[in-house]
C-alpha cells in the first residue's frame, strides 16, 4: 500500500496537508460546541441570566456548526479529487504496463484477473483514499482532543468511558481477525466470476449449439454462490458493529448520567450546577471519543481489503519485462526487407524441452517464404519471434541484417505488416480498423484504404454495407463473418505498406476461389516486399519461392514445392493428404 502511495505527487501531498488543517479546524469547532452548550445550561439554571447571553452562546454554536460543515465539504471535495486522480493514474499505469508486457508475462495473469485489478482493486484503493484521508486524520485528533477535555472532569466518568472503549475495540479486533483473511478470497472469486462470464459471452455460439446453457449456468452459479456466501458472511460479521455501537453508546450515556446523578446528590448546593454542566459536556465529549474509535475501526476494516488490492496491483506493476527495448530507431544497413534466422532455438521459460530447435534460413527482399507442418510443429511460434512477441532462447533473429533485440520495438513494428491467426477487429468503422495503428509515415489516406481493401478481396462486401467504408464494426467483429474479418485484417497489413508481411495462417477462413484471387493480387501488390506465410493448405503456398517444413520444432525440409515433393517425406505426406498426384504435378 505504501509503495502505491509513494506515487502521489508533491501537489497531492500539499492537498493532504490542506486537508489536515481543515480537519483540525473542523474538530476544534465540533469540540467547542459542548463548551457553549455547557454555558447555556448554566445560564438557564442561573437566576437573573439575560436572554441575550443565551442567544449569543446559541449563535456561537450555530457558527461552529456552520464552520464545521464548510470544512467537511472542502475536505470531502479535496479528498475525492485526490482519490479520483490517483485512481486514474494507477489505472493508466497498469494499462501501460500490460501493453508493454511480453506474451509470457501476460500469461502469468488471466485476462479476467487483469480486468479485476484494473477496476475492482483500484476502486478499493480509491475508497480508502476518499474516506481514509478524512477518517484517518480526524479520528485520532478528535479522540486525543476529546480525552484531554474530559480527563479533569471526573475519574468515575473517565473510567466508564475507558471501559466502553475497551469493549468496542475488543469487538472490532475480533471482527478484523475473522473477516480479514476472507478479503483475499473475495478478490480471487471476483476474478473467477469475471472469467466465467467472459468465457460464456465469448463462446455463446458454441454454448447454444451444444445445448450447454445449463452447464454454463451451473459453473456460474457455483462461483457466484461461493462469492455471495463469503460476502454475506463478511456483511453479517460487519452488521454486528451497528448494534454493538449503539449498545455501547447508550450504556455509556446512561452510566454517565447515573454516576452524575449520584455525584450531584452527594455534592454541596454550590457545586450542583457546575457538576450538572460538566455532566452535559462530558456526555458530548464521551460520544466524540466513541465516534473517533468507530471511525478508526472503519479504517481498520477498509485497510486490509485495500492492502490485498494494492498487493494485486503491485504484482502487475512490479512484473519484470523480459522484452526490453533496443536503441536502434533508424535504418543502419543497406539491407531492406530481409529476415534471417541464425541457428534459432526457443523454449518457454517454464518449459524443459525446446519448441524450436536450431532453425536457420534467410528471406531476401521480394521473396515469399512459406512455413508448413503438422499442428504443434512450431510454425506460429517461429514467426512470433520476428515482432518479438517472444525472444529467441538461443541464436539470432535478424531483420534487415540487425538483431531484432537491438531495435526499438515501435520502429521494428513499423517495418512489419502482421496478420494473426485469429483476426482481431476493434470497435469502430471499417476505415478505422484498416488504418489502425502507427505506420511511422503519417496517416493512411482514403485511397490507400480502398486500394488495400480491393487487394484483400474485401471490396465486394464492404461496398454492399449500409455505410460502406464508414460502416460500424462491433468489438471483436461480431457483425461480420470469419472470412470477412480475415480479409479486413489482411487489408490492415497491406495499408501499412511494410517491408515485411507476416501471415500467420491468415487465409484459413477463405474459400479456395477467394484465397486464389487474394494471393494473385497480393503477389502483384507486394512484389517489392518480403512475405512470410504460415499455412495449412498446400494450395496457398505451393508457388512460394521457398517452403520450410517443420516437424516437432525442427526444420526437416527447405526448398520449392517441386523440390520438396522429391526430397521431403513429411511435405509429401501433407501434400498428398490434401491434393491428388495429378494436381500436385501441375
Amino acid at each position: 500500500m505504501l509503495k502505491l502511495l509513494k506515487k502521489l505527487t508533491k501537489k497531492e501531498w500539499a492537498l493532504i496537508g490542506i486537508i489536515f488543517v481543515l480537519i483540525f479546524c473542523q474538530v476544534w469547532l465540533e469540540l467547542k460546541m459542548p463548551d457553549y452548550m455547557s454555558e447555556i445550561t448554566v445560564l438557564v439554571q442561573t437566576e437573573g441570566s439575560q436572554m441575550k447571553d443565551i442567544l449569543t452562546n446559541g449563535a456561537y454554536m450555530l457558527l461552529c456548526a456552520f464552520g464545521s460543515l464548510i470544512s467537511a465539504i472542502l475536505v470531502g471535495y479535496i479528498a475525492a479529487n485526490i482519490s479520483a486522480t490517483f485512481s486514474m493514474k494507477t489505472r493508466k499505469s497498469i494499462f501501460d504496463k500490460v501493453e508493454n508486457l511480453g506474451m509470457q508475462e501476460v500469461k502469468q495473469f488471466s485476462t479476467s484477473s487483469l480486468i479485476t485489478r484494473t477496476t475492482n482493486d483500484i476502486t478499493q484503493i480509491e475508497m480508502l483514499l476518499a474516506m481514509g484521508l478524512q477518517l484517518l486524520i480526524k479520528a485520532p485528533i478528535t479522540a486525543i482532543w476529546a480525552i484531554t477535555k474530559i480527563l479533569n472532569k471526573s475519574w468515575q466518568w473517565s473510567a466508564i468511558t475507558a471501559v466502553a472503549v475497551v469493549i468496542l475495540l475488543s469487538v472490532i479486533a475480533c471482527l478484523i481477525v475473522i473477516v480479514i483473511p476472507r478479503f483475499k478470497i473475495v478478490q480471487k472469486l471476483t476474478d473467477k466470476l469475471n472469467n466465467v462470464t467472459r468465457e460464456n459471452l465469448t463462446g455463446i455460439r458454441v454454448v447454444r449449439a451444444f445445448n450447454a446453457e445449463k452447464y454454463q449456468e451451473e459453473k456460474f452459479d457455483d462461483v457466484n454462490n461461493s462469492l455471495t456466501k463469503l460476502q454475506l458472511f463478511n456483511q453479517k460479521a460487519f452488521s454486528i458493529m451497528s448494534p454493538v455501537m449503539y449498545l455501547v453508546m447508550y450504556f455509556l450515556t446512561l452510566s454517565i448520567y447515573f454516576i452524575g446523578a449520584n455525584l450531584i446528590m452527594a455534592s454541596n448546593m454550590s457545586d450542583k450546577l457546575t457538576l450538572f454542566g460538566d455532566m452535559v459536556v462530558f456526555s458530548s465529549y464521551a460520544m466524540q471519543v466513541i465516534m473517533s474509535f468507530l471511525m478508526l475501526a472503519m479504517i481498520f476494516m477498509m485497510v486490509p481489503r485495500a492492502q490485498v488490492s494494492a498487493k494485486r496491483i503491485n504484482e502487475v506493476l512490479d512484473t519484470d519485462i523480459t522484452i526490453e527495448d533496443g536503441t536502434i530507431d533508424k535504418n543502419t544497413t543497406k539491407e531492406v526487407g530481409t529476415v534471417e534466422f541464425k541457428n534459432v532455438s526457443f523454449k518457454y521459460p517454464d518449459a524443459e524441452e525446446y519448441l524450436l530447435k536450431k532453425i536457420s534460413f534467410k528471406a531476401e527482399k521480394g521473396e515469399t517464404i512459406a512455413f508448413i507442418g503438422s499442428t504443434g510443429s512450431g510454425k506460429s511460434t517461429l514467426i512470433n519471434l520476428i515482432p518479438r512477441f517472444y525472444d529467441a532462447t538461443d541464436g539470432e533473429v535478424l531483420v534487415d541484417g540487425v538483431n531484432v533485440k537491438e531495435y526499438k520495438q515501435d520502429f521494428l513494428h513499423q517495418k512489419l505488416g502482421y496478420v494473426p491467426q485469429k483476426a482481431v477487429m476493434f470497435n469502430g468503422t471499417v476505415t478505422s480498423n484498416v488504418t489502425y495503428g502507427d505506420t511511422g509515415r503519417g496517416e493512411i489516406t482514403k485511397d490507400k484504404v480502398k486500394d488495400a481493401i480491393r487487394v484483400a478481396q474485401a471490396k465486394e462486401f464492404v461496398e454492399k454495407m449500409d455505410d460502406k467504408y464508414e460502416t460500424h464494426i462491433a468489438q471483436g467483429g461480431t457483425n461480420v463473418s470469419g472470412g470477412q474479418k480475415q480479409r479486413l485484417a489482411i487489408a490492415r497489413a497491406i495499408a501499412r505498406d511494410p517491408e515485411i508481411y507476416i501471415f500467420d495462417d491468415s487465409f484459413s477462413a477463405l474459400d479456395y476461389k477467394t484465397d486464389s484471387a487474394l494471393r494473385r493480387e497480393l503477389k502483384k501488390y507486394t512484389k517489392n516486399a518480403t512475405s512470410l506465410i504460415v499455412a495449412q493448405r498446400i494450395g496457398t503456398i505451393m508457388n512460394a519461392d521457398k517452403i520450410i517444413v517443420l516437424d516437432n520444432g525442427e526444420c526437416v525440409g527447405m526448398g520449392t514445392h517441386k523440390e520438396l515433393l522429391k526430397t521431403c517425406e513429411v511435405y509429401k505426406q501433407i501434400a498428398l493428404s490434401q491434393l491428388s498426384k495429378e494436381e500436385l504435378e501441375k
